[in-house]
């Protein structure tokens, strides 16, 4: 019967052209895919962007009003002694007079890299390299002045000056997996998204930085294999929840004086410093601190002369202080900016430099989720909210004095911009669900000066294959008083008076959203092509609904994540066109780790769940992340018992498929030998596959197109 179903359904679709014709290939192939643009690198003043050339030969200097180009600051076929055709990154000094260049990029963790660095003179188009070191070079920045260049070699600081022509070390006690100097350990750059902590002063004649020490941080290690007869171990510092963290604290470097001081800067055992970055005053160094339990910001002032620092800004929070919050610090000459929860949504306050509050600027019911630009001359914010719905975003303006918000973004939809410096111009992107990424250029206004990227021809191949529209529903929540926002996908030409299997895909983590009104088509839409009902649920936890919303999993991670997806999974098995008898889960990383709680709270509900590369017990997870919404093992033990895959693996109902990469440096290939271990010990049967030698992503070579074929192929047997 499922056969002749499936052979009716395939004529159905050649026949009608409303149905679907595509397949996985396609969808991993990009040919749905919306295209961006090339990287623009805003000017000094915000009136001119930088971009490479097609062939990544050049740097060209655009204008952002008329969209010509201007100048050409680089090219490699006209530069004096240039030893190569091609680059793969660059960054231009304030004055634009140096250009550096960068080839032979080497990937460390997932943002951060080293690579040989060259450094050219635009006044006398020389080429050459930036450093006789024979390491690769890492977060070169320059000096405001564009006379120096600091960047960091086998984690010690140097000091090039072009006016001298020569180059001085800083630091000399860097090592690996014990001291860094100016870079960042794996757990900042993965959890604070921070690669470089290394800030000129105003003046030029300070250099600060943070220092980490990580001797003392527990080494995690595993094997890789690539084809080897005796394969090697990969190893790095990683701290475990309740483990030793790295110990950091913030130095400045007297230029002149060649004498390194480290300033007063209290520090709670464990804690963090996420930021550092000068004020407009060279006296003033802003080093901005975490509690261990991140639910206290501290923002002291230092002085890189006496190193006496002076408190000015504190946020406490009952539940944890969103890190990403530092990252709306804009300094203007006489106060600053900051985004805080304290009414109970992320609005804008604005503070004096003496750390008094002068203002709520934004407020409402919604939560601002970004504030990425302040042009200091007109004192204008410009920030994203919210504010619509949680489902979509919308760009604003608004004047400090005057506090009248101004919508900037021209479309309902999902907005996000970034700006050149000061405000000048922005970049926007938008989408809704059936629309491809519009990209375009606006002035400060919100006029539009052009479009950039219209992906029409994206539109074009997405209605001529008829790929199927999402539509949004609401579910209720495991409380029987929340409504949660989630989208449904039927196959083409959907016969209602039949029953469809039916497979939830989701993601959960605290703050994310999976459910936005902004285009993407994905691998389950594949699924459709196989007779499957795909649905997707942001459940309690998720963003951009409030504090109280977001929070409420706080010390408890996992269960009301899993019951909301349980109830989603009820609710929709009631549906008339879906079988209640086949249910699916899908979910990567934190999303596995939902797949495995929702199994195991579900009493049977779904019928197959595939767990892809995930957490199955919190005690294996980094110090940042997991503490700062569970505090650590010792301080909360029953909260990562209840929450722990592992402990609940005797109560797992349904056909299971664990997928993990065994270089995964994240959430390690532990989570799933320790779950796994535990569901043999309760005699459940399940299926594993690995991916030999590759990360948390699963990426590269045949790997996605193999995995979500696997996938599919698995629910197709099973539902």
């Amino acid at each position: 019967m499922r056969k002749i179903f499936v052979l009716l359904f395939g004529i159905a679709s050649m026949m009608t052209l409303q149905a679907q014709h595509y397949t996985l290939q396609d969808i991993l192939g990009g040919k749905f895919s919306a295209r961006g643009i090339k990287p623009m690198e805003s000017s000094a003043d915000g009136l001119y962007y930088y971009q490479t050339d097609a062939a990544n030969t050049a740097v060209i200097k655009f204008s952002y009003a008329s969209g010509k180009a201007v100048d050409t600051l680089f090219n490699t076929r006209k530069a004096r002694e240039c030893t190569f055709d091609t680059f793969e990154g660059f960054l231009v000094s304030p004055d634009e007079k140096r250009v550096l260049v960068y080839r032979d990029r080497e990937q460390i963790y997932r943002h951060s890299f080293k690579a040989t660095y060259y450094y050219h003179d635009v006044r006398r188009n020389l080429v050459r390299k930036l450093t006789d070191n024979e390491s690769k070079q890492m977060v070169p920045v320059f000096s405001p002045d564009s006379k120096m260049l600091a960047y960091v070699c086998d984690n010690n600081i140097w000091l090039a000056k072009f006016d001298f022509d020569t180059e001085s070390q800083v630091t000399k006690d860097g090592e690996t997996h014990k001291i860094l100097n100016g870079t960042t350990c794996w757990v900042y750059e993965e959890e604070f998204g921070v690669t470089r902590l290394l800030e000129f002063s105003p003046d030029n004649k300070f250099l600060a930085y943070v220092r980490t020490d990580e001797s003392e941080v527990p080494q995690y290690r595993f094997q890789t294999f690539n084809g080897q007869l005796y394969p090697d171990f990969y190893a790095y510092k990683y701290p475990k929840a309740g483990e030793k963290n790295p110990q950091v604290e913030c130095r400045v470097f007297n230029i002149e004086a060649k004498t390194t001081r480290t300033l007063d800067v209290p520090l709670e055992e464990g804690g963090y410093i996420p930021r550092i970055a000068f004020t407009n005053s060279p006296d003033q160094l802003a080093v901005m601190t975490l509690n261990r339990d991140q639910n206290r910001f501290d923002m002291y002032f230092a002085n890189p002369r006496t190193t006496i620092a002076k408190l000015i800004l504190r946020d406490e929070n009952t539940y944890y202080i969103d890190s990403d919050f530092l990252k709306t610090i804009h300094f203007l000459p006489d106060r600053f900016t900051y985004v805080s929860e304290k009414d109970g949504y992320s609005h804008i306050y604005i503070y004096g430099l003496t750390g008094t509050l002068q203002k709520q600027l934004t407020s409402g019911s919604y939560d601002v989720t970004d504030l990425p630009m302040v042009d200091p001359q007109t004192h204008t914010v410009f920030y994203v909210a919210a504010d619509e719905s949680p489902l979509r975003r919308n760009v604003y303006k608004i004047n400090i004095d005057k506090g009248r918000p101004e919508k900037l973004s021209p479309k309902p939809g999902y907005n996000t911009a970034s700006f050149s410096k000061n405000g000048k111009y922005f970049i926007n992107r938008w989408s809704d669900l059936h629309t491809p990424t519009v990209i375009s250029l606006h002035d400060a206004n919100g006029k539009m000066i052009r479009t950039l990227e219209d992906n029409a021809d994206v539109a074009q191949r997405v209605a001529e294959a008829g790929v199927p529209k999402k539509e949004f529903i609401t579910v209720p929540a495991a409380d029987g008083i929340t409504q949660l926002n989630g989208w449904i996908l039927k196959p083409a030409n959907v016969d209602p008076s039949k029953k469809y299997p039916l497979i939830m895909i989701q993601y959960g983590g605290p703050n994310s959203q999976q459910v936005a009104d902004c285009y993407e088509v994905d691998w389950e839409y594949a699924l459709l092509n196989e007779g499957f009902v795909v649905a997707c649920v942001d459940g309690r936890g998720t963003a951009a609904r409030g504090e109280e919303f977001r929070k409420q999993i706080y010390l408890n991670l996992g269960t009301k994540e899993a019951d909301d997806q349980v109830m989603a999974a009820r609710h929709l098995g009631n549906l008339p066109y879906i079988d209640k008898n086949c249910i699916g889960i899908w979910g990567w990383s934190y999303g596995g780790y939902n797949v495995l709680m929702s199994m195991s709270r579900g009493n049977g509900v779904f019928k197959a769940g595939v767990a892809i590369a995930p957490v199955t017990d919190w005690r294996f997870y980094d110090t940042v992340y997991t503490e700062r919404y569970m505090r650590t093992p010792q301080q909360n033990s029953q909260g990562y018992d209840n929450g722990s895959a592992v402990k609940l693996a005797d109560k797992l109902q349904g056909n299971l498929l664990l997928i993990h990469g065994t270089a995964d440096d994240n959430v390690h290939f532990q989570h799933t030998i320790e779950y796994a271990r535990a569901l043999i010990a309760a005699d459940k049967p399940f299926e594993v596959f690995v991916f030999p030698d590759k990360d948390h992503s699963i990426y590269g070579g045949n790997a996605r197109t193999y995995l979500y074929k696997k996938v599919i192929d698995f629910y197709k047997k099973n539902l």
